[in-house]
């Protein structure tokens, strides 16, 4: 078993991200564990988007 998480600060580029590694892995997909963390920074808004996919590599 195995894991591969992903970091991004948009959706769209997570979203991408996980898509791109899902259909480059020969893999049986175990789970997928998602993530929103937001900061506030004076008056800025940091957002930060992660997930973890578990997974078994096919034989």
């Amino acid at each position: 078993m195995k894991v591969k998480v992903f970091d991004e600060s948009h959706e769209k580029d997570l979203e991408y991200a996980i898509n791109a590694f899902l259909s480059s892995t020969n893999s049986d997909i175990i789970d997928i564990k998602y993530n929103v963390a937001i900061a506030v920074c004076g008056e800025e808004q940091i957002y930060c988007f992660s997930a973890m996919v578990v997974y078994c590599l096919k034989e």
